[in-house]
């Protein structure tokens, strides 16, 4: 839902007749749930388990996205898709503690790689079938899909994921989760490169589509490979994580990397298609690299016991400029260029990058 629903951009802006500001809005609104449920989430998986938060869930997601099939107006739209992401919020602290309590220090990194994976899989899988479905069967019908894709999900947590059993107490020497400054300057880092990202992934397809004159279809296969991509790059990140035994070292270097090729695909906008779309391509690949190399150090940082509480609230930050970025970058790109737009996107890359540098390997 939260990488698939640009793909359905050109879509929801013909249905209800939207502003490219208005897309941003709606674009925005599976941000805003999040901010207000991921520390709730993480604090109740930290004190009932993993299985039964992330169960109920997505469940609940997939009834607010059923509901929002059928809204007939804008901010009906925003309400559910609001309320459907503060719902599946559980998925982020519950399914993040469950490795941190699974794997060792020396797996993590490939492990919540994995993990970290299945946001851009299930993007790219997003981009391939939700053009499909819609232009067959309408709009309405691509966001039942999805909705019954969150039930699923829902009932294969149920049955699949195990709690393990609760030996863990708080560590000792482990700060208050949210009196830890490293966890506030990571959390603000992540949240830079978290721009850039949105940025990319929320208004790729409508730039090719719009600008560059590509069909819905075949700028939702840019996105889907760039997805594609990411999905290796991420496990590869955390591999490279555990192999160094570090974790913000290599999210500082993926950093740099997203700025220098975010700054070349700027300055091949206008080029043709055949030497500006695959700079383009890695770059918004190398966008979505970060997230499991963030998350793995936010976990342990504040250690096994207090992992959900902050992914938590890690991820509410990061929710609070999701709210804030698609907006944004929508009212930059409409009302100056979006040359301009995909610039500010690289900036804030670096300016992350920076943010980083104040901290240091355990």
């Amino acid at each position: 839902m939260l990488l698939g629903l640009p793909v359905l951009a050109p879509a929801l802006r013909e249905e209800f007749d939207l502003t490219l500001t208005e897309v941003g809005v709606v674009l925005a609104s599976v941000w805003v749930g999040p901010t207000f449920t991921l520390l709730p989430w993480g604090l109740l998986a930290d004190r009932i388990g993993e299985r039964l938060v992330l169960s109920l869930g997505l469940a609940s997601m997939g009834v607010f996205i059923a509901g929002a099939a059928v809204a007939s107006s804008f901010w009906g739209l925003v309400l559910l898709f609001g309320l459907g992401s503060a719902a599946g919020a559980a998925v982020n602290s519950a399914s993040g503690r469950a490795v941190m309590q699974w794997f060792g220090r020396d797996e993590r990194g490939l492990a919540l790689g994995v993990r970290q994976a299945s946001l851009p899989l299930g993007g790219a899988l997003a981009a391939v079938t939700l053009p499909l479905i819609e232009g067959n069967s309408g709009l309405d019908a691509a966001l039942l899909f999805l909705a019954g894709l969150c039930l699923l999900a829902a009932l294969l947590g149920a049955l699949a994921l195990r709690d393990q059993p609760r030996v863990h107490e708080l560590e000792e020497g482990v700060p208050w989760t949210l009196r830890d400054h490293r966890l506030w300057v990571l959390s603000a880092g992540s949240s830079l490169y978290l721009v850039t990202q949105v940025s990319l992934t929320s208004f790729i397809v409508l730039f090719l589509h719009d600008v560059r004159g590509l069909s819905t279809g075949e700028a939702a296969g840019v996105l889907a490979l760039a997805q594609a991509i990411a999905v290796g790059l991420r496990i590869g990140v955390g591999r490279w994580s555990d192999r160094l035994r570090a974790r913000i070292r290599p999210l500082r270097l993926v950093g740099l990397a997203i700025f220098a090729t975010l700054s070349l695909s700027v300055a091949l906008l206008s080029v043709p298609l055949a030497f500006f779309l695959p700079a383009l391509v890695v770059a918004t690949a190398l966008s979505m690299t970060w997230n499991g190399l963030s998350f793995t150090a936010a976990a342990e940082m504040a250690g096994v016991g207090r992992s959900g509480a902050a992914i938590g609230f890690q991820q509410t930050v990061l929710s609070a400029i999701g709210v804030a970025a698609p907006p944004a970058f929508a009212v930059l790109a409409g009302g100056v260029s979006w040359r301009a737009g995909f610039g500010a996107a690289a900036l804030f890359s670096l300016g992350g990058w920076l943010l980083l540098g104040g901290l240091a390997e355990d």
